[in-house]
Parts: C-alpha cells; sequence; structure tokens
C-alpha cells in the first residue's frame, strides 16, 4: 500500500483576495529553495483517521490548533505514489507565530554528527497566484479545487 499523507489548507478572505496558508520545510536541502517549496501542514499516518492525523500534524508543524467546518479535497498522488489526503478550512493562523516540532539527520553529509532541524522554518498566507508558484507542483490541484470552490 502507498503512503499516505494528511494536511489541511487553510484559507482566508481579506477583502476580495482569497488567501492560503503554507509553510516552508525546515532544515539544510530547504534552507534556499523558495518557488516550488512551499506546501500544505501534512504528514505521514497508518492507521488513524485522515481528518485526525491532519489536525495533528497541522499542530506538530505549526504549534497551533485548527478547527472549523472542514471541506474534503480530492486526493492528489506524488510521483513516488504518495497520497496526499486533504481538507481546506477557514481559519486565521498567525504566521508570524509558527513553533515546529524538530527531526533529526546526520549533518554536515557523512560527518557522523547529527543536528536537529524545525520541520517547518517560516509560514506565511498568499494569495493564489503566489501560492501556485510557491507551492510544491504535485499541490497545485488543492489550490485550484479551494479556488474554484471558493468562486476564484
Amino acid at each position: 500500500m502507498p503512503k499516505q499523507s494528511a494536511g489541511i489548507l487553510a484559507y482566508r478572505n481579506t477583502g476580495n483576495v482569497l488567501q492560503v496558508f503554507l509553510v516552508h520545510p525546515g532544515g539544510p536541502f530547504w534552507k534556499n529553495k523558495d518557488l516550488g517549496a512551499w506546501s500544505i501542514p501534512k504528514g505521514e499516518y497508518d492507521e488513524e483517521d485522515s481528518l485526525a492525523a491532519a489536525k495533528r500534524e497541522f499542530e506538530e508543524e505549526t504549534g497551533q490548533t485548527i478547527s472549523g467546518d472542514f471541506s474534503p479535497l480530492a486526493p492528489i498522488k506524488y510521483k513516488n505514489g504518495k497520497v496526499v489526503h486533504a481538507w481546506a478550512v477557514s481559519a486565521e493562523i498567525d504566521h508570524t507565530n509558527v513553533k515546529s516540532n524538530y527531526f533529526e539527520m546526520e549533518w554536515p553529509p557523512r560527518s557522523g554528527k547529527t543536528a536537529s532541524f524545525e520541520e517547518v522554518d517560516r509560514a506565511d498566507w498568499f494569495d493564489i497566484a503566489t501560492a501556485k508558484q510557491k507551492i510544491v507542483p504535485a499541490q497545485v490541484p488543492l489550490i485550484e479545487e479551494l479556488a474554484a470552490m471558493q468562486g476564484q
């Protein structure tokens, strides 16, 4: 069975502008990458209910809880076969107060030393056009589906 991830696409309307909340992955590989690097807050799960996993992952990656009327989006499939289940929800998230969990990896490579990095190093709100440039290409359909749902 392919790996599965669950995530949340938070959105808000400011004036007549639809914005989405995205996170930037932490760690040395992503440090200097911007376009095509951002993501919805998401993570892998096994036996857990996918919406519960999405809420848990959101909190782990942002340090903030999320609630509201969650609308399921069509699952997307990565080239490696991983399936991402996502929900859209209207929310106000403080992008300046993100406190992510950490992961460890060998760094520098082949050094035998382990370093700890934030899973998410920053977050922000983007209008739809900008978000489609910032987000990893496989997740663009999530933004397009939300925009269509919102009549944008």
